[in-house]
């Protein structure tokens, strides 16, 4: 029965604090939320690691049949979920770039299908333009991720390189720029693993591992 009670006076007391200040009990909900990120920057980058052995010429294509798993049910699924809380958290840079990237994931396991299905042919013209409309994507989410901290600024630069070699090295069916692409890949999928260990790290005991300071002041 006292536990009973202390639960209706713990309800009572919110009840209280939404009438006065409804901004706090905001503030409340969110903490109670576990921090979303560190689950969508694995999926992100291990996916990104995995392909990033085939761009850069060091697993030949079929290896693409283990990638597009990984690609639907980690770096698609996984991160569309993330950018569903972190929506939650009214988190709009993590909400944005966690449901983008996951359907890209979504996208290029999708265009890999049906061309294997022979449903559609690849034009290495569109799919290089359309790997460079993700660089420009990934540019302005650097541009923003530049007043976060210098992990996240690292895995946004490096994406964005990644993307404009690749979508060049498409168009132009330059192996050299597509494997340069992939090592850009590696990289990225560096940052952004270790961006998601430090802040699981970090959350469980004090903070030891750095993700150094923005470029830019908030």
């Amino acid at each position: 029965m006292e536990n009973i009670k202390e639960i209706d006076n713990e309800n009572k007391a919110m009840i209280k604090i939404a009438e006065s200040n409804p901004m706090e009990v905001n503030q409340i909900n969110k903490s109670l939320l576990a921090d979303p990120a560190p689950l969508g920057l694995a999926a992100f980058g291990f996916t990104t690691f995995l392909l990033s052995f085939v761009n850069a010429g060091i697993l030949s294509g079929t290896a693409v049949s283990v990638v597009m798993p990984l690609a639907f049910s980690y770096g698609g699924f996984a991160q569309l979920l993330t950018g569903a809380f972190e929506m939650r958290r009214g988190n709009t840079f993590g909400f944005t770039a966690f449901t983008s990237y996951g359907s890209f994931w979504f996208f290029y396991g999708l265009l890999v299908f049906f061309s294997y299905l022979k449903i559609i042919t690849i034009s290495v013209h569109a799919l290089g333009i359309a790997l460079i409309l993700w660089g420009l994507f990934t540019l302005y989410m650097w541009a923003n991720a530049m007043r976060l901290n210098l992990a996240l600024n690292m895995t946004f630069l490096f994406l964005w390189l990644a993307f404009m070699a690749l979508g060049f090295g498409a168009y132009y069916s330059n192996t050299t720029l597509t494997r340069i692409g992939g090592i850009f890949g590696f990289i990225t999928a560096f940052f952004a693993v270790y961006t998601s260990f430090a802040i699981i790290s970090n959350s469980i005991k004090e903070k030891t591992l750095p993700l150094g300071s923005p470029w830019f002041k908030k």
